[in-house]
């Protein structure tokens, strides 16, 4: 199927990170022309996960300063910006299960990862909407479903509930806006799914729908889509 992505400008925020760099590369592959924005980000951008050189530009999504920079950066070299992907957040891994309950863990949960993606988004978002076309696509996860952490829960059910109000903003305008929901993300996911977790599910699984999602040919907004088994157990209605 052809995304109809030749000659889109994707910015992917995070796209040196395990899920940003399999995403990179995906849109690459459709033909999109790629940014990737991280706070590491060299000028020459380096290697893609293909050997493909990519673009790059500098972005702390902690900083508003340096977002909209950023963003300044990608509008003035390619025009517009016509996809969105942010996939940068704190790993799971630095926070600390003892602190699960810490206000002040969970609050720089929440500005790492829901904050900053409502950062970049109000920085590109206005631009898109001039345009009448957008695509904007958020990784978040399956830990939006569970109890049990403070910290994990709130930071993943925080970037839900932005980018779904976000999209009902954006209704009619030709910018959609959703959250990809992944559970645990390996190279070699298993086909295996305990119950009360989600299913496993590979970068490159991911990076496939969020591709989709940043086509034109989607119509899908306002979603917060589970990829792999949604969490084993739980009913929603």
């Amino acid at each position: 199927m052809d995304l109809q992505l030749s000659d889109r400008v994707a910015l992917v925020v995070g796209g040196k990170g395990y899920i940003g760099a399999a995403v990179a590369d995906r849109l690459r592959a459709e033909g999109a022309t790629v940014v990737v924005a991280s706070r590491s980000a060299s000028e020459d951008g380096g290697v893609g996960l293909s050997g493909v050189a990519i673009s790059a530009v500098a972005m702390d999504t902690a900083d508003q300063a340096s977002v909209d920079a950023g963003v300044a950066r990608v509008l003035a070299e390619h025009g517009r910006i016509d996809v969105l992907v942010v996939t940068a957040a704190p790993s799971a891994r630095t926070l600390d299960p003892a602190k699960r309950s810490d206000p002040d863990q969970v609050a720089q949960a929440v500005d790492g990862k829901a904050l900053g993606f409502l950062r970049v988004a109000n920085a590109v978002l206005p631009a898109q909407r001039d345009a009448g076309f957008g695509r904007v696509v958020v990784v978040s996860g399956q830990n939006a479903y569970l109890s049990g952490n403070i910290t994990a829960s709130l930071r993943n059910t925080a970037v839900n509930v932005i980018a779904k109000n976000l999209a009902d903003e954006l209704a009619g305008s030709g910018v959609t806006v959703n959250v990809v929901n992944p559970g645990t993300v390996s190279d070699e996911p298993g086909a295996e799914v305990q119950r009360g977790a989600g299913g496993e599910s590979s970068p490159t699984q991911i990076a496939d729908l969020v591709a989709f999602l940043s086509s034109p040919l989607s119509a899908v907004s306002g979603e917060s889509i589970s990829i792999a088994h949604r969490v084993l157990g739980s009913v929603v209605i």
